[in-house]
Formats: C-alpha cells, structure tokens, sequence
C-alpha cells in the first residue's frame, strides 16, 4: 500500500508532446490506490484523448466550463475535492499564467479554486526552460507554497539533449510519496510492533497457544505507517494482511523467534511496541512424533519462555517502549508493576472483565498507565484504539 492510497489526485494536463505520457501517469496513480480525477487545457487533448484519460481514471474528464449539455463544470468543487492537485506537464505557458493569476481556462480556475497541496512538473524545451521568464514564473510558484517537481535531462522533442523533459511518470510518484511522507509526524522513524500470538510445539500437531488474532498490533502498524514511519511488523500465526511500501513483515511462530526478531531490531527502532501475545511458558520437551492418546492422564513439564519485554527493557538507550497487560484481576496494581520492573515507558492495559475488550473482537477498551497517571478510554474500534496510543507515543516524545 501506498501513502497515495485513498488520496483525491486532481491531475492537471496541458498541451506539451510530454502530455502522452500522463497516460501513464494515471495508471501509476491508480495502481498506488488513488482516485484520480482530470481537468485538461483545450489543447492537450491534440496530444492525449480524454476517452484514455477517463477509460484509465474511472471518472469523466473536463476540459471546459461547461459540457455537451451546457452543464457547468464546477470548477470550485473540483478544487474542494482534491487532496492534492498535480500539473504534469505544466508548460511554460501554463506556468506564466498560474504565476500571474490569470483564469481563462477551466484547469487555472481550478487551480486558483484549490485549497490543497500544488505540485507542478514543468515540460518544455532546453532554452525555453532556461529562459529568465520561465525560471521568475517557477520561483514565484515555489513562493506561492506550490511543490517543484524539477524536469529531468534527455532526448527533446526538438532534437536537442538536456533539460526541460518532464520527470517520469514513476519519479513524480516517488516524488509525491516522499514529500507526504516528509511531512507526516513520524517521518523518518522507525517503529518496531509485535502482533499476535506465538505457539509452542508439543509435538509435530500439538502446540501451546493462546487466543489472540494480531488485530491490536496489526491496527498499531497501520497507524504507525499512516504517520509516516518505517515499521517492522514482527508478528505470530495469523490470518491477517497489511501491505505497504514502508512495512518489513517478520512472520515467526515461537515466542523464541519473536524473542530473536525483536532483539535484533530494538537497537535501530526508536519506537517498539509490543502488543504480541507471547506464551509464557513451554514445554521442557518437544516430541518428534505425535503422541498417542490413551486412558491414562498425560504430564507435560514446562519451562518458561524468554521474557522478551524485560530484556529490552535492559537494553533500552534512545527507545520508547510500550507494553501491552491483559488482565482479569488486580488489574492496575499488576500492570503497574510489570510497567516498573520492565522498565517501560508506559503500558497499555486492557481487561477480560470489560465488554468489548479482548482476543479476536473489532473493538478495544483501554488504560494507559504510566509512572505518573492514568488515562481511561472508553470502548472504541481497534483503529481509534491504535490511533489513540500512537498520539499519546508523539505526546511523550516531544517531552
């Protein structure tokens, strides 16, 4: 998934030969999750048709201010919808005007019109984009708040090699990622969370295991990654997906891989969140061969796992740590000291004995316990849930 996903694209095109390749430029948008509407100056469609713009989109294109039927083309309305309003290729005429004002077209209308983030991709010829003309309209849409996206040297459509080609439609993706990622709180971060139970084998069909379905820490990673942040997911068996640019996935099944996984991610992680379930105990014995039911009464000698949140918690330097407590009694009392002796930043703690909280349901009900204080959440979805511990994460980290 990408940081595009679910984003409102208005794409601007107007009439350079660089027009064919917003063709491209849409499919990439669509294929990085994005609903992409466009707007195009009367001149472009000599180079790109609005039939392949609207068929690759999935929306209708426009190009003027009013269509077949002399309905209006709100102008305004597209401005409002979009998240973000991409020119590619801007032209140096387009420019010019976008840097004075002028409106006498639907796509500047609707530029003028727009509330969003303004990136713009000039496309033009080697001298034509080194003329001080072009340089003062770009310097002065940069001055706006509007985003550069810088044209990349090669083959013009004049013959001559050099600067002016507009950035591949790929690069401009990246582009855009990068400078949504950049802004984001936790940009730059690395997070480390650990989902999930894990299962401790008795034999080859025979685990210890507990209930947890990774929903927390799967609902953790997402937000982390939502704020911009490089996750590592370290997670138990689970049925559960998450995709993104920014997520490493870690899949393990015994509380001593999770306990290896985590140990060597904690140094570089600035955050570590661990929401796993992991098994306190197993057995002394892991048998080769199924065993064998009988009428007797079977023994199973166990021996604990590595306790994997108190050795990070020796390890900590620059990390803020995070537990997770599930309790059915002394609730408070127990979580605060598994808070001290594991030496955390705060813990996350949640009851069996409340409704809605617990294994394997959508929703969550919570306290964050620090050395200091006590904050009560009433019973929320597992997203707001995960959005909550993240805020309180950048709360304390600005401390």
């Amino acid at each position: 998934m990408s940081i595009l996903s679910g984003k409102h694209i208005l794409l601007g095109i107007t009439g350079g030969i660089a027009a064919y390749k917003s063709a491209f430029l849409v499919r990439l948008l669509k294929k990085a999750g994005a609903d992409v509407k466009v707007v195009m100056t009367p001149e472009s469609e000599q180079f790109v048709t609005p039939l392949t713009l609207s068929t690759l989109s999935e929306n209708p294109v426009v190009s003027s201010f009013t269509d077949e039927e002399k309905n209006w083309n709100n102008h305004v309305d597209l401005g409002l919808w979009a998240d973000l309003m991409l020119v590619a290729p801007a032209t140096a005429n387009t420019l010019s005007k976008m840097a004075s004002g002028s409106a006498n077209n639907l796509l500047l209308t609707t530029y003028l019109s727009a509330k969003c983030p303004v990136y713009f991709a000039p496309a033009m010829d080697l001298d034509m984009y080194k003329h001080a003309s072009s340089k003062a309209s770009i310097a002065k849409l940069i001055s706006f708040g509007n985003r550069f996206i810088k044209p990349e040297s090669g083959q013009l459509a004049s013959g001559l090699v050099g600067e002016g080609r507009m950035a591949e439609p790929e690069n401009i993706v990246k582009f855009l990622e990068k400078d949504i990622l950049s802004k984001l709180p936790l940009y730059g971060k690395t997070v480390t969370i650990t989902a999930g139970p894990t299962y401790e084998a008795i034999d080859p069909v025979r685990f210890i295991g507990n209930h947890s379905s990774g929903k927390m820490g799967f609902e953790l990673a997402h937000q982390a990654l939502s704020f911009g942040a490089e996750v590592n997911l370290i997670t138990g068996p689970t049925h559960l997906s998450l995709t993104h640019s920014n997520l490493n996935r870690i899949d393990v099944v015994s509380a001593h891989e999770m306990y290896e996984a985590t140990t060597s991610y904690f140094e570089k992680s600035d955050i570590v969140i661990a929401a796993a379930a992991v098994s306190d105990y197993k057995p002394k014995q892991q048998f080769d061969k199924k065993l064998k039911k009988s009428e007797n009464a079977m023994q199973i000698d166990l021996e604990p796992t590595p306790d994997i949140l108190k050795s990070l918690g020796e390890k900590k330097t620059h990390q803020i740590l995070v537990g997770f407590a599930l309790e059915t009694n002394d609730e408070e009392k127990n979580a605060k000291a598994k808070l001290d002796k594991k030496n955390l930043d705060f813990i996350v703690l949640n009851s069996l004995n409340d409704e809605g909280a617990g294994f394997k349901k959508d929703t969550n009900k919570i306290k964050i316990i620090t050395k200091s204080e006590i904050i009560r959440f009433e019973t929320k979805p597992k997203s707001d849930v995960a959005t909550d511990i993240m805020n309180f994460i950048l709360k304390i980290s600005d401390r």
